[in-house]
């Protein structure tokens, strides 16, 4: 009976304190599109993803009902930083779903103004809403119908202490006419949020949260990604000195909250429960991380399975030096990877996979019909007929007396050729590990399409070469060579397409260069870089994040200059979000069914070359 009670009075209380409006919310997964076109083109860095941003505590003053339901006591804001456009995951302010998503757009809009970090984040969103309503008069409108509803939200003043009724009609002067108000007054509690504003100080990364070396040779057994897209706050903390699981020794009944225990990890051989852990890490506010030398059961992100040097391929070369973009100094490091080329060691000469000959076979039937059908060449030294119309020629001008050559009186007939070369530089990265269905991975989705991709090529007698590569850092970045340019298409290439595995992670950049060295050597009018990925570009250092897309970026713009074709095909689901940035917008294409990638692939090489 007593819980019975306790759920009726928890559900009246709750719904009585809450002041949003479920009926009308608007998530961010709805608009995010909308809201990244808006961003980018009313002039934001097109380098940045929209992300949904975590809810934080705001310790402003809350209502008796609120207080006693416990509710109200966190809020989602935007704010924007070098990675991404974070926006609330969903917003239910309004009551009408339309003012929510016009919030949406104006958070957008008014991430794109620029002003001095030096003034106070009161001063700075003044400044950010004077220029958003100057440089687009348009949104004015919609400032304004936000504000008005806001504002019959917000405290009232009458009832509030004197400070903090001063600061309140600061913060309504300074929504109503912006730049009106200089500082905000002095008060013992903090301001009510303004969802309308960015966040006064936006969450940043701590400097000495990295992953290290050591990280992925301890984790070992189940994964759990969260794939929730939140930006996280974390902060770098020291390991507990005690190894052994915590013995609680106090009074239960004085146990008020789980964030007042400090440094009280969860002993790493303990049973790991993922699905847990995971819905721990969603609602921690900040992420406490430490570095430990023993190995868990279980990890949140990936696990890392190295292989053994014994099976590893084989190296070609000491290492080609390439450089890398730095965006942030916007200076191209010279040398700064190295590229490993290697060829599979123990590949044996194989066959088609059977599940691939029907396919093939019909694609083969296909790609013949690209190749240039056989033409006469005329005005041969040699050939298999006389060509009448030279030997006309050269009849008349000896009988006019004239000094006629004996070359060229034959005609052939020939193979026309096609003026082009195609580099498919492929991505075996870790994450190509993936399963896509129940009985495929991505790895090998990945390898019937590199299958499919070189029995049509070599019907049409399309010049062709096939890479692959993976990075673990700067040093080395693993370049697998499956068939150069130099190498006709027989079972021990098809050898080494078997031979492909999941290997570590994805610097895009590096590789790219280094193929289009390659493709810019060979003598054709059109030269096509095919890029074939499951994800963006990523690895353990700062790679990871903006730095790799931009870089990606800039290698893409030198192999443009090089007089190359770059086309990315994509698995990935999130493409969109950085994908248009590095390649523009008509230079990639996402399957979004993975399985289908073997028998897209060769017909995406016919359409782009047709």
């Amino acid at each position: 009976m007593e819980e019975k009670v306790g759920e009726i009075w928890h559900r009246f209380i709750t719904r009585a304190a809450d002041t949003h409006y479920p009926k009308a919310t608007v998530t961010l997964a709805s608009v995010s599109r909308t809201a990244g076109i808006m961003f980018r083109a009313l002039g934001g860095d097109g380098a940045l993803q929209v992300r949904a941003s975590n809810a934080m505590e705001h310790y402003a003053r809350r209502t008796f009902l609120q207080r006693i339901a416990g509710s109200n006591q966190h809020i989602e804001l935007a704010w924007r930083d070098e990675e991404a456009l974070i926006l609330p995951s969903e917003i239910d302010y309004f009551p009408e779903s339309r003012l929510n998503r016009d919030l949406y757009l104006w958070l957008a809009a008014l991430a794109v103004a620029e002003v001095s970090d030096e003034s106070t984040w009161f001063s700075r969103n003044q400044q950010f809403t004077l220029q958003t309503i100057e440089r687009f008069p348009g949104i004015r409108s919609r400032y304004e119908r936000l504000v008005e509803a806001h504002l019959s939200q917000r405290c009232n003043i009458d009832k509030l202490p004197d400070d903090e009724a001063a600061q309140e009609q600061a913060i309504c002067q300074a929504l109503r006419n912006p730049g009106s108000v200089q500082q905000l007054p002095h008060a013992n509690k903090a301001p009510q949020p303004v969802p309308l504003w960015l966040h006064p100080f936006p969450p940043v990364p701590h400097p000495g949260i990295t992953r290290n070396d050591e990280d992925e040779q301890h984790e070992k057994g189940e994964t759990l990604n969260l794939n929730d897209d939140k930006r996280r706050k974390s902060e770098r903390t020291e390991k507990p000195e005690s190894q052994d699981k915590g013995l609680i020794t106090i009074r239960m009944e004085n146990l008020f909250g789980w964030g007042e225990f400090i440094k009280l990890d969860r002993s790493s051989d303990d049973e790991d429960d993922l699905e847990s852990a995971a819905s721990a890490a969603q609602d921690m506010e900040v992420i406490s991380i430490s570095q430990d030398s023993k190995p868990s059961s279980g990890a949140l992100r990936f696990d890392l399975d190295l292989p053994a040097a014994d099976n590893d391929d084989l190296v070609l070369s000491d290492g080609i030096l390439l450089p890398e973009w730095n965006y942030k100094k916007h200076e191209l490091r010279a040398d700064y990877c190295r590229l490993l080329p290697m060829i599979a060691a123990n590949a044996t000469a194989c066959e088609l996979p059977s599940h691939l000959r029907t396919t093939a076979k019909k694609l083969r039937a296909q790609f013949q019909q690209l190749a240039p059908a056989r033409i006469w060449q005329h005005s041969q030294q040699e050939g298999s007929e006389i060509d009448l119309d030279a030997f006309l020629r050269f009849s008349g001008d000896r009988a006019a007396g004239q000094v006629a050559a004996f070359d060229g009186l034959y005609r052939d007939l020939r193979a026309g050729k096609r003026d082009l070369a195609c580099l498919l530089l492929a991505d075996l990265s870790l994450s190509t590990d993936s399963w896509v269905n129940d009985h495929m991975r991505v790895i090998d989705v990945i390898r019937d399409a590199l299958f499919l991709f070189a029995e049509s090529l070599s019907a049409t007698g399309d010049r062709f070469s096939m890479y692959g590569f993976s990075s673990r850092k700067r040093d080395p970045i693993r370049y697998h060579q499956l068939k150069s340019f130099d190498e006709s298409y027989t079972s021990h290439i098809r050898g080494r397409i078997n031979e492909i595995k999941p290997g570590y992670y994805t610097r895009m950049g590096a590789a790219i260069r280094h193929s289009s060295q390659l493709l810019k050597e060979q003598p054709a009018s059109r030269r096509l870089l095919l890029i074939l990925t499951d994800g963006k570009p990523n690895d353990l250092d700062q790679y990871e994040g903006r730095y790799g897309i931009e870089d990606t970026r800039q290698a893409i713009h030198e192999a443009r200059q090089l007089g190359l074709q770059p086309f990315c095909v994509t698995i990935d689901t999130k493409a969109a979000e950085y994908l248009p940035h590095i390649f523009g917008n008509s230079s990639f294409v996402v399957i979004h069914k993975p399985s289908q990638l073997p028998k897209e692939l060769p017909l995406l090489y016919a359409t782009l070359t047709s």
